[in-house]
């Protein structure tokens, strides 16, 4: 028995047509366009306004309701067409040539046509920032608002026009790093999501971006033993104090937001990016716990700055005592190293570096106390100051 043709994909805001299967009459339902969401966001298909015989019905059906000509029983006044395998890319044809001429003279509206990126990009932003029930950090507001600084090639085009070499091409061109990168591809998936529901474009152009780097992010240069001999000399500067309080962490400058102090117990809560990173405990070390009281005694927390202004202190402060310039993330790495030259158990370094283990036993089955942590980061001896 031959299968039944695949017909065209009609136009974002056309209406639809399903086929509900064999056995019935007039298999083909006949919805008109969406105009209602729920809170998620997700479209919630209308009632259908007919039921018919063969799909060029439904699509006839659809091009009156568009034009505003359609009334209750219109479908019954169409002519029988002939659907056999010879006249079925004949009806196909037809279909397609409608289509083009309809969306000549009725087309899409104007309003929608000529959105440029930055005006679908406000829409999103306020849809998914200001519209919906979930609360966004101000860091996640952050990182879309320069993932969009980063698209400034594309502001000005019309958003339908752009196609997947467009939105490659920015990607490529971006001379930031990796997770800058992913920033940029991950805000092209969100806006075609949101312009899908609003059918602000024919098709996902986003899908197949990529990032065209290697990852970087895990990429740095430990502080070296005379770089920390500067740092615990210096401890009471507020910029040496909490690359310290980084160094013999181990933690992302980012999860120091967020991050449960349990000074009674001697731990840290916390993390950010990964499963496996993510609300760990990490002990604190005996060396760096009067400079965490400290800072939660001053403060009330343990970083209170933005990473940006902080990364500036920072680089001003290594060049004034002396030390090559280094990230933020590089005293994750400087712990890493720690770890290794003391002899730390490698297993717990993962699990106190946040890393995620690939073998089932250590996955599944491998759990430690945080008393047996403390007495492995304890191996990690300070230097001796001169």
């Amino acid at each position: 028995m031959p299968k039944r043709k695949r017909m065209p994909k009609l136009p974002n805001g056309y209406g639809s047509i399903r086929y509900l299967g064999k056995g019935r009459r007039n298999p083909y339902a006949v919805h008109p366009p969406t105009d209602e969401f729920t809170e998620n966001g997700v479209p919630v298909r209308p009632a259908a306004i007919c039921y018919v015989d063969t799909w060029i019905k439904g699509f006839t059906v659809l091009t009156a309701y568009k034009a505003g000509n359609y009334y209750p029983g219109y479908e019954n006044t169409l002519i029988d067409l002939n659907t056999d395998a010879e006249d079925a890319s004949r009806l196909e044809e037809l279909a397609n040539k409608i289509l083009s001429d309809y969306n000549q003279f009725k087309g899409i509206a104007p309003e929608e046509t000529g959105k440029t990126f930055a005006e679908v990009y406000d829409g999103f932003y306020s849809w998914k920032y200001n519209d919906g029930k979930r609360t966004y950090s101000n860091a996640s507001k952050a990182s879309t608002r320069a993932a969009f600084l980063n698209c400034s090639a594309l502001h000005e085009k019309e958003f339908r026009s752009l196609r997947h070499d467009d939105l490659q091409e920015v990607v490529k061109n971006c001379p930031l790093k990796h997770a800058s990168k992913e920033l940029i591809v991950s805000l092209y998936k969100q806006m075609y999501a949101y312009a899908d529901i609003y059918e602000l474009c024919d098709k996902d152009y986003s899908a197949h971006v990529s990032v065209d780097i290697l990852d970087d992010d895990e990429n740095g240069v430990p502080f070296s033993e005379s770089d920390l001999k500067t740092l615990w000399r210096d401890k009471e500067h507020p910029v040496a104090e909490f690359l310290l309080i980084m160094c013999y962490s181990g933690y992302r400058i980012s999860a120091f937001y967020t991050m449960e102090v349990n000074l009674l117990d001697g731990y840290f809560r916390g993390g950010v990016k990964t499963a496996a990173g993510k609300n760990r405990m990490v002990p604190i070390h005996h060396s760096i716990r009067p400079l965490v009281e400290n800072r939660i005694n001053s403060d009330g927390c343990l970083l209170s700055i933005s990473k940006n202004t902080f990364r500036k202190k920072m680089y001003a402060y290594l060049e004034s005592v002396g030390i090559d310039r280094h990230t933020p993330h590089d005293c994750r790495h400087t712990f890493s190293a720690l770890c290794e030259k003391y002899k730390v158990n490698e297993n717990d370094r993962m699990r106190l570096l946040g890393h995620a283990f690939t073998d089932v036993t250590n996955k599944t089955y491998g759990h430690r106390t945080i008393d047996e942590l403390r007495d492995e980061i304890e191996k990690i001896k300070i230097p001796i100051c001169d």
